[in-house]
């Protein structure tokens, strides 16, 4: 995806000075991690420390939860070494949402996923990033004058501080371009959004990568499913759902997913 923020109204203020934009990059989770800031508020000290503070989120889930870190608290839980009473809360919590998430979505979501080995074991990568981003963004809510966007990967969350407008004058509108599977080159849709979060699923990018539960194979089909709605952990789920799985998932999403929204390219 790509993104440009904007005010909804583009007022130049008395001085003639242009709203602050500042932006960080990090890698975090394989993925290059970016933060912006819009808004007066960006250019105070405490906007970088909240910065940082987010992206210490993103380094101490990856401890937690990394597949590639042989001693991370999910490695070591998953070889024995240690039991769950020894981890992180954050993993009961993992094993709960991802519960969860196979239940409401008919199935179509799990976290249980094929090791190298051959057999499945658990592995919440596929809303790790998501929740991540959530509970980064925590961080950045309370920024006063400042609009914020975290994307991470390509799947984003927006949001401002509370006294910010969301509509007309003040407001800021953050345009999210979501890529064409077929062309990676083009724009096929833009998102126009003050606050929320947006996720894509598909194999453009990373192939075959996504498991079905139901086939027991990873798909490979062309196309994306975007979702967009409050949480980026939910919007994720679903997004990915909704590509693997098929029509229980489509009526579990019309059913439960109250103010998410989906499209398929």
């Amino acid at each position: 995806m790509t993104l440009s923020a904007a005010p909804a109204t583009a007022p130049i203020p008395s001085n003639g000075a242009a709203s602050a934009h500042r932006a960080w990059v990090e890698p975090h989770m394989g993925t290059p991690v970016s933060i912006h800031l819009r808004g007066d508020g960006a250019l105070l000290p405490s906007a970088a420390r909240a910065v940082q503070a987010a992206f210490d989120t993103f380094r101490e889930l990856d401890e937690v939860f990394s597949t590639y870190r042989p001693q991370s608290q999910l490695m070591r839980l998953r070889r024995e070494e240690v039991g769950l009473e020894a981890c992180s809360p954050r993993v009961e919590e993992a094993l709960v949402i991802g519960q969860r998430a196979r239940r409401v979505t008919g199935g179509a979501f799990t976290t249980l996923l094929p090791t190298g080995d051959g057999d499945l074991a658990f592995d919440p990568t596929g809303l790790v990033k998501g929740w991540t981003v959530d509970l980064a963004s925590d961080q950045l809510s309370d920024l006063p004058g400042v609009s914020w966007c975290i994307n991470a990967g390509g799947d984003l969350r927006v949001g401002a501080h509370p006294d910010l407008p969301r509509h007309g004058p003040g407001s800021v509108i953050w345009q999210v371009g979501v890529e064409d599977p077929g062309d990676r080159t083009r724009v096929a849709r833009a998102i126009a959004l003050t606050e929320g979060a947006v996720a894509t699923s598909g194999t453009a990018a990373r192939g075959r990568h996504l498991y079905d539960p139901a086939s027991e194979w990873m798909v490979d089909r062309a196309g994306s499913v975007t979702v967009t709605g409050p949480t980026l952990l939910w919007a994720d789920i679903w997004a990915t759902a909704l590509f693997v799985g098929g029509l229980p998932a489509r009526e579990a999403f019309e059913a439960d997913a109250v103010g998410y929204s989906a499209f398929t390219l």
